[in-house]
């Protein structure tokens, strides 16, 4: 069976197509080289995918007929990742610059209740309204000289 027909079997990717552009970018290896879509993938054969920034490993059990259910892929492929790749994954994904890079689009709703909590938080400050207008009155006072 062709590799990008594999993985896209075994659920790795979502398309064939997907899987035909990650492998003509580099991303999967098998036995340390970079292959094309029409390799043939045997059984013990290892591959390695570079995918959301970690490297997975998986070794080739059986070679599916068609595109198999998720339950079933334990059947054909076994994972050979390292645990540490895992937990590279999980601290990204607890990052919050995972899902939106600070200053690009709105703030989702945990953005919004945080800020929220925090401008309320600053409204029951110890300054009184007379404090604030001395504290103004400071910053025209020196704008003048």
């Amino acid at each position: 069976m062709r590799i990008d027909k594999f993985l896209w079997c075994v659920r790795f990717y979502k398309t064939r197509s997907i899987a035909a552009d990650e492998i003509k970018k580099n991303r999967v290896s098998l036995a340390g080289q970079p292959v094309k879509s029409s390799r043939e993938v045997r059984e013990g054969d290892v591959i390695k995918i570079r995918k959301n920034q970690i490297d997975y490993q998986m070794k080739v059990l059986q070679i599916p007929k068609s595109r198999i259910g998720a339950k079933l892929v334990s059947l054909h492929i076994q994972d050979k990742t390292e645990k540490e790749q895992y937990e590279i994954l999980k601290l990204r994904n607890l990052s919050q610059e995972h899902y939106r890079n600070r200053g690009e689009g709105r703030p989702t709703k945990k953005d919004r209740r945080d800020l929220d909590g925090f401008v309320v938080g600053e409204q029951h400050s110890d300054m009184g309204e007379g404090d604030w207008d001395l504290f103004f009155s400071d910053v025209d006072d020196s704008q003048t000289d």
